[in-house]
């Protein structure tokens, strides 16, 4: 991992409670969904859900790892599925805390880091959803280690699962670049304060890393999800602003502001987007 625990730990430990005001009811910290553009932030997050599910081919008698699995909402909805075990894994110590006070049947929460983890036995399906934006920095891609770097991680993850695994992954992407400098102030301050030592990857650079150890048979972008689910979760963080300023202080409100703000923008002006994808391990070619 690029990012270090003080770095996740600064960014998904604050405060349970504060991000418990903005998120969706389940916790998920990542793109939902829109398929038919009627649904509520609940219902999108559900359909993410449901589309990694199926793109991991899981099955209730499956073990499935999820790779950053935050504050495990994605856990209780394979829970929801039937699902009899699962795992998690995250580098945030209140994230872990509260994935486990959650008592869900069945799933095992892991504090550690991903490149370090030795599971107890090999998976059948993996899921990760938003994580692979801590595993190269900014100086690293600008030193061209990008792609080797995350294939790096689809190896490890390669490693971890049984012949014929199935892998649903998403990601943020990072695209075109703006040219205003305010901007450009706005997506370092993102990077630099929200969320130190991380790097959303390029499409092209995730589809160079995948291969050998993976071959990615579906993939959508949901760049337009994307812009919906941090536009309601902007709503939500200035619907609270007088508890969070507060409790928190007003560089917290204003900070998070920004961040949100920036993203809003970002994905109306295709600076970022949003992919997931259908992964098959790869075993004869290796």
């Amino acid at each position: 991992m690029t990012s270090t625990k003080a770095d996740i730990d600064h960014s998904y430990s604050l405060s349970n409670e504060f991000f418990r005001l903005w998120l969706d009811d389940n916790m998920h910290y990542t793109s939902a969904s829109y398929i038919t553009g009627e649904e509520t932030l609940e219902e999108a997050q559900w359909n993410k859900c449901r589309i990694l599910y199926e793109y991991a081919e899981i099955t209730p008698d499956k073990l499935v790892l999820d790779i950053g699995c935050g504050w495990g909402a994605n856990l209780a909805y394979l829970v929801k599925r039937g699902v009899k075990r699962a795992h998690g894994i995250t580098l945030s110590t209140a994230q872990a805390e509260y994935a486990r006070a959650r008592n869900l049947p069945g799933v095992t929460i892991f504090l550690g880091d991903f490149f370090e983890f030795e599971p107890p036995e090999l998976y059948d399906a993996l899921q990760s959803i938003e994580m692979i934006d801590h595993v190269v920095s900014p100086e690293q891609a600008n030193q061209g280690l990008a792609v080797d770097l995350y294939r790096n991680y689809f190896k490890r993850c390669w490693e971890i699962t049984k012949p014929g695994a199935f892998f649903g992954f998403q990601a943020i992407l990072r695209d075109r670049v703006p040219r205003n400098r305010k901007d450009l102030e706005d997506l370092k301050f993102t990077a630099d304060v929200i969320f130190p030592g991380g790097l959303n990857p390029r499409l092209e650079e995730l589809i160079m890393a995948i291969r050998p150890y993976w071959e990615c048979l579906e993939m959508r972008t949901q760049r337009t999800s994307y812009r919906r689910t941090t536009a309601e979760w902007l709503k939500r963080l200035r619907a609270n602003e007088a508890i969070i300023r507060a409790k928190w202080g007003d560089r917290v409100f204003e900070d998070y502001d920004r961040y949100l703000s920036t993203c809003v923008r970002a994905f109306d002006s295709y600076w970022s987007s949003d992919v997931q994808m259908k992964l098959r391990r790869c075993d004869e070619a290796l």
